[in-house]
């Protein structure tokens, strides 16, 4: 009895200890970040151009006139980017499947697969969006006037947009699912094999799940770049698009703060997009 409860007087001691330490850490921490963002905070409101700059940045005035627009066009944004999201996690799952295959009568279909990540892996987002944006519509047009039309290409901007940023991020998720597919040890697939499933049941019920598990830090990284580079859509002529709208407002006001009702709705969605990353990280570590 006596020595249950000197066990339980240690724990209990070791247990008020991480207590203290933790208040102290917490503290500590607290202390730090007044000193720190107080400091930068001083420094900035400080400055000679601290008045110019709230004017041309910080108007609340023109905050209050500009977010109701910006807001209403933020909404297309994140319809392109929802579309966009869905075709880009099938895109990359087929091209990491057709990747990873072994099957030799594959072999076309694979090199077209390799040929595809490294082209689009390998040309940045933006001058992407400037090819499939005004080539398309040429390819489209010069189509209609000869024998072979193509004038069955999608000309709207805002769709040209959508499938360069689907060819783009499907190339770099595909690389994000092959390496979830090869992070799953052989023997699930033989196990799976073992106990009576086909080829394509073992893919379906046990590699793919397990790989995306394994991989869904990454993806969802790429969901967050994904969300912002949305805004580049704007740049094909997308009407009504929220990086647009502030940059008109911002152009016709000249002033800037417009712009800054746009950044915060794209924080507002990848702030909390961040937040789920990092919890399950942690989830994951534990």
């Amino acid at each position: 009895m006596e020595a249950n409860a000197a066990k339980a007087d240690r724990r209990a001691e070791r247990a008020a200890a991480r207590r203290r330490r933790d208040r102290r850490g917490i503290a500590i921490a607290a202390l730090s970040t007044i000193v720190v963002i107080g400091g930068l905070a001083a420094l900035v409101l400080t400055s000679a151009g601290w008045p110019a700059v709230r004017e041309t940045f910080f108007n609340a005035t023109v905050f209050k006139e500009s977010f109701p627009d910006v807001a209403k066009a933020f909404w297309l944004d994140i319809r392109v980017f929802m579309v966009v999201e869905v075709a880009v996690l099938a895109l990359g799952l087929i091209v990491a499947l057709v990747r990873t295959s072994v099957s030799p009568a594959m072999f076309p279909v694979r090199l077209l697969a390799i040929v595809y990540t490294d082209i689009f892996r390998g040309i940045p987002t933006i001058l992407l969006v400037y090819l499939v944006g005004f080539g398309i519509p040429a390819l489209a047009n010069s189509g209609a006037e000869g024998s072979s039309s193509l004038s069955w290409l999608p000309t709207e901007p805002v769709v040209l947009g959508a499938i360069a940023l689907t060819l783009s991020y499907g190339a770099y998720v595909s690389e994000v699912y092959r390496a979830g597919l090869r992070s799953v040890h052989p023997g699930q697939r033989d196990a799976a094999l073992a106990v009576g499933l086909t080829e394509r049941q073992a893919m379906r019920h046990v590699v793919i799940p397990q790989a995306v598990r394994n991989v869904g830090p990454p993806l969802l990284n790429d969901f967050i770049s994904l969300q912002k580079d949305v805004a580049l859509i704007s740049i094909i002529g997308v009407t009504g698009e929220a990086f647009q709208v502030a940059q008109i407002q911002a152009s016709s006001g000249f002033n800037y703060t417009p712009l800054l009702c746009a950044a915060l709705l794209y924080l507002a969605v990848t702030i909390p997009l961040a937040r789920m990353l990092d919890r399950w990280d942690r989830g994951r570590v534990r």
